[in-house]
């Protein structure tokens, strides 16, 4: 804090210097005039004949309530740019910067709406680079440091209060739904590969995320300067301990504990997610989304966090980007068109890249598949068999690998995206020791997979605590498994040898499943990408009795 206070003239002139080349070079094809905002846009400004009229950019100190400054960036029309209400003012745009990333990251996207007619302000979150205070992560201080941004911006640029939107990309996902719900001036946001429950997003299935918070925590580090809150959050997800804090910590930042706040505002509100966000899982998303009773658009590609939108700040045309711009010309400036006429859920399918549009989210599935595991078809053809009338039983050895993962953080969602190839396995050669696997007979015709698929089964553990993940695959006919979702699962408390039930819902997806190919469910209990609890080389059984059958719910199209 102190260190942003004493910002030398040196140093301004430093980023300033900094920030022109990196406009120049990111703006691809683009000049940027570093004129002051206000002598851009003034009223009746006239451009001259035959000069090419150029938005306006400069870097800024931004001054918070509690006395930290924040750096951003200014854009403003040039002169004449149409969108200008009658007293020279244009609508606005908050862009807080990504989780370790600064002011300079929207460049591109900055100076694409100042010339669509938006003033646009990005700025690097507070405890990131040169920015002052210590990273809060979409607490408190980072809530009303996205009103103060606006204050200042109303105060200092031709910005109209009456047409304020918000976009941002993973934190600043995050932090335009937090702005919905407590600035009523944002009249909508765009949240690119954001979260709705932060909760769900680090501890789904009672389970630790750890792989991706070990991610951010690795990010962070070069950039950022951890608060003792944060470093003790982080410390006690490892160590698995005062999980209740955690829980309690990433509630109040989670959108979803405001969402009646964002509805009474009536924000409209625009969603873009990957089906394979390490970080931020798609199933919290579609919850978060059912929720919102105002404005609200759903986007889901394939891909991992922030993977889809990485083009756009480079300046090349990119859909999310295109589609956030759109929804801004819709409900800030008031012109175009945003909600696609009552089709609101747009969906790319993997792995064919097929688009898909809803009226919403409980509109992409219009029946349910119920597959006994064990039963006679269509799942259990495969080594279980059929089921006794005893019931049955499947045990491995808990706390071991199969092989069968939902792969690795940032990585394995971006090979599905450019490559089609998600995490593989071959599933005859998964160890039988490690793993409970159940395969279908070949389907005949394709089956089109829409939504979260739901497991039940019965399980028996030699030990109160265990994890189980539950990975589901698109298996050809060389047995090899394309992984079409996971999700993992966790108990405590429970009495060692007494059979309970256990319900897993995977994350959501859009898939097509080949004609020709089976589905294989397997389940284990050990996941790189998590932090399981179950004792390594306890025995847990996955079984089934008549009364309690287990079975695999998937939502078809």
């Amino acid at each position: 804090m102190a260190r942003s206070r004493r910002t030398t003239g040196r140093q301004h002139r430093r980023h300033k210097m900094t920030s022109a080349v990196l406009v120049s070079v990111l703006a691809l094809g683009g000049s940027l005039v570093t004129n002051p905002a206000s002598a851009a846009s003034r009223p009746g400004s006239v451009v001259a004949a035959g000069a090419r009229a150029t938005p306006s950019f400069r870097p800024a100190n931004i001054p918070m309530k509690d006395g930290t400054v924040l750096k951003a960036d200014v854009f403003a029309p040039a002169a004449g740019t149409p969108g200008a209400d009658r007293k020279g003012r244009y609508p606005l745009v908050v862009q807080p910067a990504s989780w370790g990333q600064n002011d300079l990251e929207y460049v591109a996207q900055g100076r694409q709406l100042a010339a669509d007619g938006y003033v646009a302000v990005t700025y690097t979150v507070r405890g990131f680079w040169r920015s002052g205070g210590e990273v809060d992560v979409a607490g408190p201080k980072d809530v009303a440091d996205v009103s103060a941004v606006i204050d200042w911006t109303l105060a200092h640029t031709p910005a109209d209060r009456q047409r304020i939107g918000m976009v941002g990309l993973s934190l600043g996902g995050g932090l335009t739904l937090m702005g919905a719900a407590f600035d009523p001036r944002i009249k909508a946001v765009a949240a690119m590969s954001g979260w709705g429950d932060l909760t769900d997003s680090l501890y789904s299935g009672r389970t630790r995320h750890l792989q991706a918070a070990a991610l951010l925590a690795a990010v962070q580090a070069p950039t950022g300067r951890t608060s003792p809150e944060f470093a003790q959050i982080l410390a006690d997800l490892a160590a698995d301990r005062d999980m209740s804090k955690v829980v309690a910590w990433a509630h109040t930042r989670s959108p979803a504990t405001y969402v009646d706040r964002i509805n009474a505002h009536g924000t409209a509100v625009l969603l873009a997610n990957a089906w394979g966000d390490s970080i931020f899982n798609p199933s919290e998303l579609t919850a978060f989304y059912q929720r919102l009773t105002g404005p609200k658009r759903l986007e889901l590609r394939p891909g991992d966090h922030a993977t889809q939108e990485l083009t756009g700040l480079l300046g090349l045309d990119n859909a999310a980007w295109a589609s956030a711009r759109r929804w801004l010309d819709h409900h800030v400036k008031g012109t175009g068109g945003g909600d696609d006429a009552g089709r609101p859920v747009e969906l790319e399918v993997r792995p064919n890249r097929t688009q898909e549009s809803y009226s919403d989210w409980r509109a992409v599935s219009s029946r349910t598949a119920h597959l006994r595991l064990g039963g006679p078809n269509p799942l259990g053809t495969g080594e279980l068999g059929g089921a006794a009338r005893t019931g049955w039983q499947r045990p491995v050895i808990g706390g071991t690998d199969s092989g069968a993962d939902g792969g690795v953080a940032e990585l394995s969602g971006l090979l599905d995206q450019v490559a089609a190839l998600p995490p593989t396995v071959l599933v005859p050669r998964l160890p039988r020791s490690s793993a409970a696997v159940w395969q279908s007979a070949p389907y005949a015709a394709a089956q089109h997979l829409r939504g979260a698929a739901r497991l039940h089964t019965k399980v028996t553990s030699s030990a109160s605590q265990g994890t189980v993940f539950a990975h589901l695959y698109d298996v050809n006919a060389l047995g090899v498994g394309k992984l079409i979702s996971h999700a993992p699962q966790s108990w405590s408390g429970k009495r060692p040898g007494s059979a309970f039930p256990l319900d897993v819902s995977l994350f959501a997806t859009a898939y097509d499943l080949p004609a020709g190919h089976r589905l294989a469910l397997v389940l284990d209990t050990k996941d790189p990408l998590y932090g399981g609890r179950t004792p390594l080389a306890s025995r847990v059984s996955f079984g089934a009795t008549p009364a309690d059958p287990s079975e695999l719910a998937l939502p078809l199209r």
